[in-house]
């Protein structure tokens, strides 16, 4: 039955595109068989460049409708041909992947909001007429391909846009609902009678609060019963009932409110013990996994704020539904990868069926090395790691690094012990599952597992010897993205943004780099940091665009720099700023090793000293080898060059805000 109702949705979703086909004018060519290869030896090797739609260039303007540059929220006429327009310079930068924002058709406009960014999705098969049209879109992807560039489509499987509301008072119509009267008049004798004054509550029948039970319909009687939902038929704002068919259905959503616990994280937590460890330990005791299971139901099972209405992917048609639609959009849009939206609003079982699905298609089409990664935006760093094991996606946002590494050590000038730190914390046994620990994990525990998984999936991504690839290897690192303030908004130090993306092009992982990075572009917190791209001039003669430029065409010519495992012979506990400490305050040295080769990477973080290679007991010890010569390639003339001693040390000078990066001297 279920293999039935998933074929026939597939026909449904083909049958619409031959009809979108058909309807086009003839001098438009719609490529109903993409061309599909492999294009990606290792993902480690990529460096993704994200870019906002939107935001980039405008090379189309007769899809400039609903447009107005002067509201951050509306839509500034970005389009695919803008994109297009612009592949000369992206690379130039030298990354070789395009993450591009959602493709789809969305709801026009909410609340004053457009959705310029692309996460409010109507239609599921049909492209957004912003950006261009289908023929369009698969020029882009071509294009791209031509230069050997990948293609990574943002997608969203946990929510439609705001496409119903609860009619929570059974009127038909969307309000805001007030109840109660906020208190009785002076001289009333109402509290003084014994009858409390009644509170005023606002509801948005939009966007109501999470109730566990479902949204609840409320009348002046009060409660009755579960809130009947009314999908809207607005066509000139997009705000139509879903597309496929099958998205039509009341049984799909789970219609239990807004989250809203992100308002005070720490809350239940801190009714167990009084404090909020608990939210970063939920296993230590019942109270505190009670408390983690509530916030876990809730950020699974509620709308998105903003009324995006959460999907119920436990439901195996659903699953089903969405596993076809994406598959559609691989045979047609000829895509590399997949970056995931809300990945952590979503039951990790949903992707050990939707991943291995994607996978499998994109195999029999010719594409191996499909890369899919997730946005659990969380800086709970267990919880990013969960979505890690089982046969899911094939990576997640190192979100965990963002805040406690390129925010707090880099931003903030902090110790670089943090680093190694959170490097060390990857392979810490972690507990699985709703069980409360009375005692550490220790290995060989059933109910432990590695933070992050070190096991490849089955049939994912592959290195160039055909060897499985783990989540573990290929964390998706970043400085800042579009649903974070910029860098240098947080962090007004262009040298403190250069230490940090040092260290961004130059660690294991894949690296992903913000369009306008290299431009440094400083807006703060969503919509300021969509910055349209054109005010640029697209430069590509600015400090920062030149320092990103020689970090990845060194990150290309070394292999280890990109494949290799990373060790940390220094990581300075001092902080890395002030005039006070050690001569190796502020210093970070780590090494990348592969297959039989390494490269030594210092990096000198402090804000003002330069720093010495030297600890107590003598000089930093490398495992380099004795008595070994090696040449600074950041160095354009090559002249900085250094010799390990006898037990591998080096003395190494370096300036404030700089690095090195060491090979072997030839």
């Amino acid at each position: 039955m279920v293999v039935w109702q998933r074929r026939r949705l597939l026909m449904r979703v083909l049958l619409t595109l031959l009809t979108i086909a058909a309807s086009l004018s003839s001098c438009i060519n719609v490529d109903l068989k993409m061309e599909h290869r492999t294009l990606v030896t290792d993902w480690r090797d990529e460096i993704i460049y994200q870019v906002v739609v939107d935001r980039f260039d405008d090379g189309d303007p007769s899809n400039n409708f609903n447009v107005d540059y002067r509201k951050e929220a509306a839509y500034h006429g970005g389009d695919w041909q803008g994109v297009i327009d612009r592949l000369d310079y992206i690379e130039a930068l030298g990354v070789t992947a395009l993450w591009i924002s959602p493709i789809v058709k969305n709801v026009e406009n909410d609340a004053g909001f457009a959705s310029y960014h692309g996460y409010w999705t109507q239609d599921f098969t049909r492209v957004n007429p912003h950006f261009g049209d289908l023929a369009k879109l698969q020029q882009l992807v071509k294009a791209c391909h031509a230069r050997g560039m990948k293609v990574i489509l943002d997608i969203v499987t946990n929510h439609v846009g705001q496409l119903f509301y609860y009619d929570i008072n059974r009127n038909g119509q969307p309000d805001t609902v007030f109840y109660g009267g906020g208190g009785s008049p002076p001289g009333s004798r109402t509290t003084a009678s014994g009858n409390p004054n009644s509170q005023l509550t606002r509801v948005s029948e939009w966007d109501p609060e999470f109730d566990y039970r479902g949204v609840q319909g409320f009348t002046s009687l009060g409660e009755n019963g579960a809130s009947p939902i009314v999908w809207v038929n607005d066509p000139g704002n997009h705000r139509t009932p879903p597309k496929p068919a099958e998205f039509h259905n009341d049984s799909w959503y789970n219609q239990n409110g807004r989250v809203t616990v992100w308002e005070d994280e720490c809350r239940c937590f801190r009714g167990c013990d009084g404090t909020c460890s608990g939210l970063y330990e939920p296993w230590k005791d019942e109270c505190n996994l009670s408390c983690w299971n509530q916030l876990r139901e809730q950020e699974m099972l509620g709308d998105f704020p903003g009324g995006l209405k959460d999907l119920n992917t436990k439901r195996d048609d659903v699953r089903q539904a969405l596993i076809s639609v994406f598959q559609y959009w691989i045979e047609v849009g000829g895509f590399d990868g997949f970056r995931i939206d809300t990945l952590k609003h979503v039951e990790p079982e949903f992707f050990d069926v939707f991943a291995p699905a994607m996978r499998a298609h994109a195999a029999a089409l010719g594409k191996n090395n499909f890369f899919m990664f997730g946005e659990a935006f969380d800086g709970k760093d267990f919880l990013l790691g969960s979505y890690t094991h089982g046969q899911g996606v094939d990576s997640v946002f190192y979100f965990s690094a963002k805040y406690r590494i390129f925010d707090g050590v880099f931003g903030r000038r902090g110790a670089p012990a943090e680093i190694k730190r959170l490097y060390d914390e990857r392979l810490e046994l972690t507990p699985i599952g709703d069980t409360v620990r009375s005692q550490p994990c220790t290995e060989g525990d059933p109910g432990c597992r590695t933070r992050y998984s070190s096991q490849p999936k089955v049939n994912g991504l592959i290195d160039e010897d055909g060897n499985g690839v783990a989540p573990d290897k290929t964390l998706v690192h970043f400085v800042d993205n579009h649903d974070v303030p910029r860098f240098l908004s947080q962090f007004p130090d262009r040298n403190s943004l250069r230490n940090a993306l040092a260290f961004l092009l130059t660690t294991d992982g894949v690296p992903c780099i913000y369009y306008g990075t290299e431009q440094d572009f400083e807006g703060g917190p969503d919509p300021s940091n969509r910055e349209d791209m054109w005010q640029s001039g697209f430069r590509q003669d600015g400090v920062t665009f030149r320092y990103m430029q020689k970090l990845i065409a060194l990150r290309k010519r070394l292999a280890p720099l990109r494949r290799g495992d990373i060790s940390f012979a220094f990581a300075s506990p001092e902080a890395s700023t002030g005039l006070d400490g050690s001569p190796s305050a502020g210093l970070l040295m780590f090494e990348r090793r592969y297959k039989g080769e390494t490269v030594l990477v210092v990096i000198n973080n402090h804000d003002s000293k330069t720093a010495q290679t030297v600890v107590t007991d003598g000089r930093i010890k490398t495992n380099l080898g004795a008595n070994l010569s090696l040449v600074d390639l950041m160095d354009d003339d090559a002249a900085y060059q250094v010799t390990t001693d006898a037990n591998g040390g080096v003395d190494i000078s370096i300036p404030p805000n700089s690095m090195r990066v060491f090979t072997t001297a030839r």
